[in-house]
């Protein structure tokens, strides 16, 4: 036995050298290739040996992206024993993994980053290597570890007399995955209140990145409890500070989030606008654990638009994307979309089958030892976190008790009648509000349509057409730039409820340039807006203003010979209103009136209809009210000279 021991114990070093040797030979080649300039900053700050996470994520906060330059300087702190650099560069190298879905490599760096930490009694860095194990073991849904992790983080953080910026940090980031533990067994009021403690924290450090992933959180819990309006609101606040600090990462998850509430919306072709750029970039990026979620989704929408054989691609790919990295809840959520598929396609029979899987898988990744395990440390958490609180309520309990056992008779009937009166209430502002975002998507859509009418697409495309027959390619890109700029600025305006005026005037100047291409720039187009105005500051509903520019073009200009003229005007009215003219010299509604009538097409125009029900919904948000005012101009003899339109926008 002793011998056995002996030949094991040679080969274990054996083992040790060849890997030993196997390390220096890749250090000594990746040495070669390694920058002047990064060997002499990687010396520089093992000489100066910083014990801070910040001052080591300043001093390389470029190169922290690049694994290579990383594991150089992970080495060369080995070699000379500064532990804190070990540490950092191995947990940064730890969370590239992670992100592209390599989670057994990542949460062994993690875990000898941690190993380190504690070697060198470093909490930051301690800290910071609890959180990152805990957030690689909730992507692999194993969450007993995940907790345990998290929880010791935000233990050995909240220990911190004199908290620095980063245990800060490291509070929200533990906040926020205890928060998400809440959220996989479906408490999701609790998680949401983690996720707002962690957003307040986050704003007083300034913090746009912990903003982002707490309003996505907070969206995601909203969308499981059914407010698919309050979700559509976080994620889209989520989106915007993602797009202040340029996170690719960031705005993949959140446009795939988006087009998820679409989809339960009954809006398809919306998710697919979304999604359909997502493919790549989401692949760019390298996480599979959101590439198979936004394949999944896009064979959703697929599905219900009865493209039946992309949506089994798009659906299977990304069921295979989940089975191959472990993902259980991305595999859990194919299963589920190909049952509904199969269900969509009539295949009954396959759609159970499916069905019957994702619940065996359901069961398996939610056992119920693995959720007592879980309620009992979070049970535990917060009875050592409110302790005083809980002998506070206590002592009101009993006193509460004791009134009860006087009044309960009395108690209990009025108790009855208020909240049967209440119910009452509940359900009739709730049909109420209902009806109201019902009417509101209905405008949204409708104007949408409007505004990209296929009259407007088709001349459009039809004189970017000539213009590359007639080998103008110069007039041809200009033409297509501006183009494709209105039409991305009218998608993403029409999500919005209100924009800035700057942003609406801007949008206007694009599509009134484009429809005077087409009119040969006979038309003097202008917009003068009062010095004392800040557009940046005043808010109007999205595309408020291009229906009104669109009739005075179309039946005011269009049948008109001679000079062409619209003016828009922005002038401040009073102290709670400002008012937007626009003005033409066309031939005045009662010629275009007769022109329609004569028409052999009749178009109908409805963006002067939605546009006005939209205003009143706008100003309800105001304490004053909007107002639109359409006035026919005639010249000294009484002939018609135009039309003026008077839109009074509330500003308080």
């Amino acid at each position: 036995m002793f011998k056995i021991l002996s030949i094991k114990t040679k080969n274990l070093r054996s083992q040790k050298k060849i890997t030993v040797l196997f390390f220096l030979v890749l250090h000594a080649l990746t040495a070669q290739e390694i920058p002047r300039e990064f060997k002499d900053k990687a010396e520089k700050l093992v000489q100066m040996r910083p014990k801070t996470y910040l001052s080591l994520d300043t001093e390389l906060q470029i190169e922290k992206r690049d694994t290579t330059l990383l594991r150089y300087f992970a080495n060369l702190c080995k070699e000379e024993n500064y532990l804190e650099g070990e540490s950092y560069a191995l947990d940064q190298i730890g969370a590239k993994y992670r992100n592209i879905s390599q989670f057994k490599k990542a949460a062994d760096l993690h875990q000898e980053a941690l190993r380190i930490a504690e070697e060198a009694n470093n909490t930051e860095l301690k800290v910071r290597s609890l959180n990152m194990l805990g957030v690689v073991y909730r992507r692999t849904d194993a969450i007993k570890t995940a907790l345990d992790y998290n929880q010791k983080a935000l233990e050995l953080a909240e220990e911190v007399e004199n908290p620095s910026h980063h245990i800060k940090r490291s509070i929200n980031v533990s906040l926020n995955c205890i928060g998400n533990l809440y959220q996989t067994l479906e408490q999701y009021d609790l998680a949401i209140m983690q996720f707002k403690r962690a957003l307040k924290f986050e704003k007083e450090l300034d913090n746009k990145l912990g903003l982002a992933i707490n309003h996505q959180n907070i969206g995601d819990c909203l969308e499981q409890k059914g407010d698919l309006e309050g979700a559509l609101e976080n994620y889209r606040k989520s989106l915007a500070y993602n797009e202040e600090i340029n996170s690719d990462y960031g705005r993949v998850i959140c446009k795939n989030s988006l087009a998820q509430i679409y989809l339960k919306q009954d809006m398809p072709h919306a998710a697919l606008v979304l999604l359909e750029p997502l493919y790549e970039q989401s692949k760019a990026i390298g996480d599979f654990f959101v590439t198979s979620s936004v394949f999944i989704n896009t064979g959703w929408a697929h599905t219900e638009l009865g493209n039946y054989d992309t949506a089994e691609q798009f659906i299977q790919d990304g069921l295979t994307m989940a089975r191959t990295h472990s993902m259980p809840s991305n595999i859990l959520y194919g299963y589920k979309k190909l049952s509904d598929f199969e269900r969509a396609r009539g295949n009954y029979e396959k759609a159970y089958e499916f069905y019957k899987k994702a619940d065996e898988y359901d069961e398996e990744i939610s056992s119920a030892t693995n959720f007592r395990y879980m309620n009992d440390i979070i049970v535990r958490y917060e009875a050592d976190k409110k302790n005083n609180q809980i002998s506070v309520l206590a002592k009101e309990n009993e006193i509460v008790r004791l009134r009860l056992r006087k009044n309960q008779t009395t108690l209990l009937v009025s108790t009855l009648i208020v909240g049967l009166f209440a119910s009452i209430l509940y359900i009739l502002y709730r049909q109420y509000q209902s009806k109201n975002e019902k009417r509101m998507l209905s405008l949204e859509q409708n104007l949408l349509r409007s505004q990209m009418n296929p009259h407007f697409l088709f001349n459009s495309l039809n004189s970017i057409k000539l213009y590359i027959i007639n080998n103008e390619q110069k007039n041809a890109v200009h033409y297509l730039n501006k183009f494709s700029k209105l039409v991305r600025k009218i998608l993403e305006a029409s999500s919005l409820k209100e924009i800035s005026l700057a942003e609406e005037l801007e949008t206007v100047e694009l599509y009134m340039n484009i429809e005077n291409i087409r009119f040969s720039n006979e038309i003097d187009f202008k917009i003068t807006v009062d010095h004392d105005i800040n557009t940046e500051n005043i808010k109007v509903p999205s595309l408020a203003l291009q229906p009104f520019l669109e009739n005075s073009l179309w039946h005011g200009l269009s049948p008109k010979e001679g000079e062409k003229r619209i003016h828009v005007n922005i002038k401040k009215k009073n102290g709670s209103h400002i008012s937007i003219e626009i003005c033409d010299n066309g031939v005045g509604r009662g010629v275009a009136q007769i022109n329609k009538e004569n028409r052999v097409l009749k178009r109908k125009s409805v963006g002067i209809r939605i546009t006005k029900e939209r205003l009143a919904n706008f100003s309800k948000d105001y304490q004053h009210k909007f107002d639109v005012d359409i006035i026919d101009l005639f010249d000294d003899d009484g002939n018609p000279k135009g039309t003026k339109v008077i839109l009074d926008i509330p500003t308080i």
